[in-house]
């Protein structure tokens, strides 16, 4: 089984997938191609992507079952003992954004304090 999800790419793209794959949703193909056929369907995704991300998950003789590759996505497959994760990103909070660690107002706050002890 094969499964290859598309995000922003070219219309041409998707209509050269269907000739191997079933489109069940919107940049969503499954079918189950040849190892062959498989290798040069995702060489042509990375050739013809352009800004577009895609991603590809096929079964395999592994602890996992399957595998999964990625094509300019911020998540990227690790291996960690022998698992394949995908390991994301962390955010980067907008200068905009304040934590409580930096407002340095330390403990409860005046409504939680209410919630939990009653109104004094």
């Amino acid at each position: 089984m094969t499964v290859i999800v598309l995000t922003n790419c070219p219309a041409g793209l998707r209509g050269f997938l269907t000739r191997w794959l079933l489109e069940i949703s919107a940049g969503v193909f499954v079918g189950n191609p040849s190892a062959r056929v498989r290798e040069v369907l995702w060489t042509e995704v990375q050739q013809y992507a352009n800004q577009g991300r895609a991603l590809l998950a096929h079964t395999t003789n592994n602890e996992q079952g399957f595998t999964f590759l990625t094509h300019d996505h911020a998540w990227h497959p690790t291996d960690h003992d022998g698992a394949t994760l995908i390991c994301r990103p962390n955010p980067t909070p907008s200068p905009n954004e304040s934590t409580r660690a930096d407002t340095g107002s330390p403990g409860w706050s005046k409504a939680a304090k209410r919630r939990r002890f009653g109104k004094r």
